[in-house]
């Protein structure tokens, strides 16, 4: 927080965001500091095991199945998935998967998609799901329907898994980028659009707000960490410094164009949902289980709450993120 306000003084703070990205570890190093944060925290697990139990409802009785997900990162989430339809009653699907690819996940896994579409090709070939993979390696700025490889017959499904925040809206640009994937999506007809966010206000907010906003939401989850690690643990440490510190920067040194972390809260997303013509859907209940199970392995100090359909998680009484689940209004044409 003290980098970012003296890059804002300065005015430099484009310049040490960049400095930052540029001074990244190597790519093995930052895909083990990503796994630090992954095993300590249950924000991503969160993220993976509740729209994975929504996915799977979603997806009952279907025979083609295609997910396309905005941040497929490792590929991790999938491996859960593809696992589950193995023992699907009546057999598995055909899984088709379209992984869009972002810069920092292609830097951690030292190579392109190709990587995550043969281990998930692995994985669904020894449980004897049919598998598919296509790949999209681009922002999710530059994404056409003509890039995802949507095809009739299939059951779409998208996923947007700590990512929508990236995309520059009507405050930042005229092409309102994050509006614009909206309808696109809409236009696919998805059985289920899978929405994880962190719970934080940092969109629009003018500046001393979002340095409030921002304060409270890190204290928080630095507060988290200090249940499973030390503060002086050098593996914590690395994983704060090259995972979360960049991002802290970014919302309070930068502005305009070169502020690319722009956090809403779900009330917000919830109108830009609906506007793009799309209802909320209730996370079920064995999405609710399957969060609170991967609980058990954390902090009493995490908690699950349910608010309008939407599964949050609370670090004490703070919400840190949410799931939501959305599918297209019938009645609204957009």
């Amino acid at each position: 927080m003290a980098e970012g306000l003296r890059a804002r003084l300065q005015g430099t703070g484009g310049n040490i965001y960049r400095a930052l990205k540029c001074n990244e570890p190597t790519g093995r190093e930052l895909m083990s500091y990503m796994g630090v944060l992954y095993e300590i925290c249950p924000y991503w697990k969160f993220a993976y095991n509740a729209a994975n139990a929504a996915i799977f409802e979603a997806v009952a009785g279907e025979k083609r199945v295609h997910i396309i997900d905005f941040q497929i990162a490792q590929g991790s989430q999938y491996m859960f998935l593809i696992n589950e339809l193995a023992k699907r009653p009546g057999g598995p699907p055909l899984l088709r998967v379209t992984g869009v690819d972002d810069s920092q996940s292609r830097y951690a896994r030292g190579g392109g998609l190709s990587l995550i579409g043969e281990k998930l090709a692995d994985m669904a070939q020894s449980r004897g799901v049919p598998f598919e993979f296509h790949d999209a390696i681009m922002s999710g700025c530059k994404v056409h329907r003509e890039h995802l490889g949507v095809e009739p017959g299939f059951a779409v499904v998208v996923n947007f898994p700590y990512v929508l925040h990236h995309m520059p809206d009507e405050s930042v640009s005229v092409e309102n980028h994050r509006d614009r994937l909206l309808h696109l999506i809409k236009s696919l007809g998805p059985k289920l659009v899978t929405l994880v966010e962190q719970e934080s206000n940092t969109n629009t907010s003018p500046f001393l707000s979002r340095f409030v906003e921002t304060l409270d939401y890190y204290t928080a989850m630095f507060e988290s960490i200090d249940a499973a690690r030390p503060r002086d643990d050098k593996q914590r440490i690395s994983a704060e410094q090259h995972c979360v510190a960049r991002d802290i920067v970014n919302m309070i040194a930068c502005e305009e164009a070169e502020r690319v972390e722009r956090h809403e809260v779900l009330g917000k997303w919830r109108v830009r949902m609906m506007m793009a013509g799309f209802m909320g859907w209730p996370v079920s209940s064995s999405a609710a289980f399957a969060a609170s199970e991967m609980l058990k392995g954390y902090d009493k100090n995490y908690k699950l709450g349910e608010s309008e359909g939407a599964l949050y998680l609370f670090w004490k009484r703070r919400p840190m993120a949410t799931c939501s689940a959305w599918k297209p209004n019938p009645n609204q044409i957009v």
